[in-house]
């Protein structure tokens, strides 16, 4: 505060730090106060603001800046202390005058202060009693500051915090679970009776957000995935189960839920829901369970009965989901026992139909209650007893109820085009239509009768309109195919869940080829007529989107490698349609797929669904040898150009290109033909005769670059589809040498286009990545070598041109893409283990040295903020690191000490990241470097050769940096939960073999960094640590180091 003359200049810089809408001036106020939260020094200052000052800006600054230095855990156990008592008597004292968002922070501040000192001292653990020390005195604001301090603590407990090694904060939450948890629900289930006649409008959520919090509390230490609404059991310890045993309990929260207030009410059927999902072992007897279940089940027969607070949509989705727990933790049987539950189940399904016929309102909260019914219907084969479960009466009204909605929802969508349809959005239909089989297939024979009703005479409808000369009224069709597409979903959805419910096997497989082919008959009029007219229209798409996931369902049922060939279905399929076998059905199937490719040019979405089914059926072992039977395959095998498929020569659809050239290859590639290899390759061979063929002026053109893009995606799918020796030489053959200066040329007039240099440098990525072990040449074969001297070609030419291009506004786009993918095709093909690289120094081949040399310009030339910035350069960098530290080492340490110095602290940044796979990069980097030092200078014979005395003059210069890089890796593993720790403890070893001292050094001062108290006790972890290592980096002596040093993490991470 030196440069500040009074309070009072204080006060108006936080006026201006938390009001002003002036950025420079929140800026500068920011930094001029930033000391109070940074400096130790400063806390009496904050003490003194609080005392004296007289707004809440300046008295949020003082809390918030004490908040900041006690996270930090680096403030002595009395100063701790004293700040957490001061704050208490300060809230008790002038808590009810302050502004709420001061009293929160000084609130948070304590309850972090205490879970920060929960195993340093007992004092600490006294928080709980002083907040209910509040609860006692006569002010109702000092209640409700109580409530509030014991809500903060909860969920300061629960929830982990980034200062805290996880291990620690679960230890901590255990404690306190195991001390105060169920005191603490005690007091808001008190506070929730006393409040309930006083005012509850007002204040009533306080106490119902504490009984939530606690309710929802880590009971066994495995986080929730706060993504997901679900939360599965609540784990409950058994000495909670006398308050659940007692019906006041559930009570309360049933009035709560009756107050006018949403937000209270929506608290309190939260809380219903945690209560209904309780561990069913909690209750150690029947008769307590089925109370407590008559209990819920009755109290949610009331909301049934008066509707009340659902007109609100929070409450309307809560109570959905309490109603989808009762299957979850109880079982049918247990439902059945309860009195009323014929009435209770009738209302619960009509109150469904409501909600399935309100799909605009409600479609996000169906999903509970369909998984409700779901859970029912698969449990009536396992019950036991004579009670009827009423269950073949309510379940078909619910299958018709949500059929009709989706029906009707088409009708009302095109009227509104601000409504979303469910039917372009692969999410939303899997989640509408994930519980829907089981209804369906359990009363199958009626359902599949309402089915049909409604299928037939949309079918009629739509080949009827195919017949006339034009489509007619346009939103008449839209609706008509909408409404197919539905269905098709929905036919689609029961024969991809195959489930036996009470009905025979047969049965099911005859009713599935009923409704099948209501299907594969509507293939047949899609592609005819005036529909032909209409591909460009959404409805069109959605539909045949639609049959594309039918097919795929079918397929996986019905036909190819993990399918049931059933007799029955084909047997009724061949009466209806005449498909005898699947080899019959798959020829349909392939000519949908043949006629979207050709008639979807400009539609990507309906392209890439063509083609992952394409991909599917010829990548499956049986189907795609069945594939190779039909005449529709071998025409499109013999016939792969734009003319036949125009989607080829759209530039948006060229990615899809690549996926199709693979199923291509793929399908190829099964016969084992070299003369049917050449003939397929017949129209790229005439694209690179075309394009070399091209003068230089012309290549840089829209025409030439689309065609050579095309030609590198094509090629590039091909060769994702060589996974043998044999096949990849076909490839291999083809290309060198007479297609490769064609690439060498694109790349050096193009660089500057991304859009051209991406497609090639990818393709090149996939050609040198050695999977299944494809690049194994014959041992008189140069083809390694020549494949790597084409590909450091390319490596230099790119790289050398890019380097000098300017920075434009994507950088990332226009460099940064290009030279990750470099540096991975260099990663893979340094390590592919197909390359002799000493072959090129000895007989001078400058390939090997100008692709690492223009590698390392390239990584020189991106500031380390933006490798790291971007993860798939990150990831790029990273490995190619790795793979130069462990197969290049000698190029990395002929660099000058700066480079040197450079890269390697790269790798200490990269040690420090989030990803763990980037961080075992590096640490196996930095290990293969330390064995470098240890091997060949700490234990090294003389002369020491000349790499070995760049490493010593490297380290020389930089002394510090071994020492850096062993203490960031000690850090990481005592204080960071990292998930690599096995990667992390190489390079740990290597660095203390290089040097006593450094590890001695490191040693004296992380154990100053600790309380007096604790440091004897951590000596001795240390003492233990090297105990049985011996002085060299033998694999047996690694992994006992291993071994040691998880144990000493352990020891020393506890308190």
């Amino acid at each position: 505060m030196q440069s500040m003359e009074s309070l009072a200049q204080l006060e108006v810089l936080c006026e201006k730090l938390y009001n002003s809408r002036d950025s420079a001036e929140r800026a500068h106020a920011e930094s001029t106060l930033k000391c109070f939260s940074e400096n130790s020094e400063y806390i009496s200052q904050c003490q003194y603001i609080l005392d004296n000052a007289s707004t809440p800006y300046a008295l949020m600054l003082a809390s918030s800046s004490l908040l900041k230095q006690v996270s930090d855990r680096s403030l002595s156990l009395m100063l701790r202390l004293d700040i957490r008592n001061y704050v208490i008597n300060y809230l008790g004292t002038r808590g009810p005058k302050l502004q709420n968002f001061v009293i929160v922070s000084l609130i948070q501040l304590v309850c972090r202060i205490t879970k920060f000192g929960w195993f340093d001292d007992d004092r600490f653990r006294e928080t709980v009693k002083e907040a209910t020390d509040f609860l006692g005195l006569a002010s109702q604001d000092h209640y409700f500051i109580g409530l509030k301090i014991l809500n903060n603590l909860v969920t300061e407990m629960n929830q982990p915090n980034p200062a805290m090694p996880l291990t620690l904060h679960r230890k901590i939450a255990g404690s306190f679970k195991d001390q105060f948890l169920l005191q603490i629900f005690q007091i808001s289930l008190t506070s929730l009776n006393q409040l309930k006649s006083e005012a509850p409008d007002d204040f009533g959520h306080i106490p119902l957000d504490l009984a939530l919090k606690c309710l929802s509390f880590d009971f066994v230490g495995s986080p929730v995935d706060e993504s997901s609404e679900e939360f599965g059991t609540v784990q409950l310890p058994a000495s909670w189960r006398p308050l659940l045993q007692d019906p006041s309990t559930l009570q309360i929260f049933f009035d709560y839920y009756k107050v006018n207030d949403i937000r209270v009410s929506k608290e309190a059927l939260e809380c219903l829901v945690r209560l209904a999902s309780v561990r069913r072992s909690i209750f150690v007897e029947d008769p307590a369970r089925s109370q407590f279940l008559s209990h819920l089940m009755l109290g949610t027969k009331e909301i049934l009965l008066t509707g009340q607070g659902l007109a609100d949509h929070d409450n309307y989705h809560e109570f959905c989901r309490l109603l989808g727990r009762f299957k979850v933790n109880y079982q049918l049987a247990e439902l059945l026992n309860v009195e009323f539950y014929g009435e209770w189940i009738g209302l619960v399904a009509e109150f469904t139909t409501r909600s399935l016929l309100s799909w605009q309102w409600a479609s996000n909260s169906v999903y509970y209650l369909l998984s409700l019914w779901s859970r029912l219907v698969t449990s009536v084969p396992y019950l036991k007893g004579e009670t009827p479960s009423l269950l073949d009466e309510t379940v078909p009204k619910i299958t018709e109820g949500f059929i009709t909605s989706r029906i009707n929802s088409v009708q009302a969508i095109l009227a509104d085009n601000s409504l979303e349809n469910p039917l372009d959005s692969v999410e939303v239909l899997q989640d509408q239509l994930e519980f829907l089989p089981f209804l369906c297939r359990f009363q199958y024979q009626s359902s599949s009768l309402y089915i049909i009703n409604i299928m037939e005479p949309l079918l009629q409808a739509y080949t009827e309109r195919s017949r006339l000369p034009a489509p007619g009224d346009a939103d008449e069709l839209s609706v008509i195919e909408g409404q197919i597409a539905w269905m098709v979903h929905i036919i689609a959805a029961i024969v991809k869940v195959r489930q036996v419910t009470g009905v025979s096997q047969e049965t099911q497989e005859l009713i599935d080829a009923e409704l099948s082919a209501r299907v594969l008959q509507l293939i047949s009029v899609t592609d005819t007529g005036a529909h032909t007219q209409r591909y460009q229209e959404l409805s069109k798409q959605r539909l045949d989107r639609a049959i594309l996931i039918f097919v795929q369902s079918f397929r996986r049922s019905y036909v190819g490698d993990q399918a049931m060939h059933s007799s029955k279905l084909y047997g009724r399929l061949s009466e209806l349609l005449g498909l005898n076998d699947h080899l019959i059905l798959l020829n349909v199937i392939v000519g949908k797929i043949a006629t979207n490719m050709k008639c979807y040019a400009e539609s990507e979405d309906v392209i890439d669904h063509t083609l992952s089914l394409f991909l599917d059926l010829a990548t499956g072992y049986m189907t795609g040898k069945l594939l190779l039977k039909l005449e529709s395959v071998k025409f499109i095998i013999a016939n792969h150009s734009p003319e036949n498929f125009p989607f080829l020569a759209e530039y948006k659809c060229s990615r899809s290109r690549t996926t199709f050239y693979y199923i291509l290859g793929s399908l190829v590639f099964m016969e084992d033909s070299p003369v049917k290899f050449r003939t397929f390759m017949e129209p790229l061979q005439q694209v690179a005769l075309n394009l070399e063929a091209t003068p230089d002026a012309a290549f840089r053109t829209d025409v030439a670059k689309r065609a050579f893009v095309g030609w590198m995606r094509d090629l590039r799918g091909i060769a994702m589809a060589t996974n043998s020796r044999k096949t990849y030489g076909l490839l291999f053959d083809w290309l060198y040498p007479s297609r490769m200066p064609l690439l060498l040329r694109a790349i050096s007039l193009c660089t500057d286009e991304p859009e051209v240099t991406t497609p090639l440098l990818k393709f090149t990525y996939e050609f040198v990545l050695n999977k299944a072990q494809r690049l194994t040449f014959d041992s008189s074969s140069p083809n390694g070598i020549l494949l790597f001297r084409e590909v450091s070609k390319i490596i230099v030419a790119y790289g050398s041109r890019i380097l000098l291009l300017p920075n434009g506004t994507d950088i990332y786009g226009s460099k940064y893409k290009g030279i990750w993918i470099s540096l991975t095709v260099l990663s893979r093909a340094l390590c592919g283990n197909y390359v002799n690289f000493g072959v090129f120094e000895l007989y001078g081949d400058r390939a090997l040295a100008d692709a690492l040399d223009i590698s390392l310009k390239m990584t020189l030339s991106v500031p380390l903020s933006d490798i790291l910035a971007f993860k798939k350069l990150s990831k790029a960098y990273f490995g190619y690191m790795e793979v130069l530290f462990n197969n290049h080492i000698k190029f990395v340490l002929n660099l000058d000490t700066n480079t040197f110095i450079h890269i390697v602290s790269s790798l200490e940044s990269g040690l420090k990241g989030l990803d763990a796979g980037i961080s075992s990069q590096c640490a196996s980097a930095i290990d293969n470097l330390a064995a470098f030092y240890f091997n060949n200078i700490t234990s090294g014979d003389s002369p020491p050769s000349p790499a070995s005395v760049n490493l010593a003059r490297h380290i020389g210069e930089c002394p510090n940096l071994f020492p850096q890089i062993l203490k960031t890796l000690f850090e990481i593993m005592l204080f960071e939960d990292a998930g690599n720790q096995w990667s992390l403890s190489r390079p740990i070893l290597s660095l203390i073999m290089t040097s006593e001292q450094m590890f001695s050094e490191l040693r004296a001062h992380i154990l100053a960094s600790q309380t007096v108290d604790q440091q004897q006790r951590l000596s001795q972890c240390f003492d233990k640590l090297m105990t049985d290592v011996n002085r060299n980096l033998e694999p047996k002596n690694r992994d006992r180091f291993t071994q040691n040093l998880t144990a000493f993490r352990r020891d020393f991470r506890l308190k």
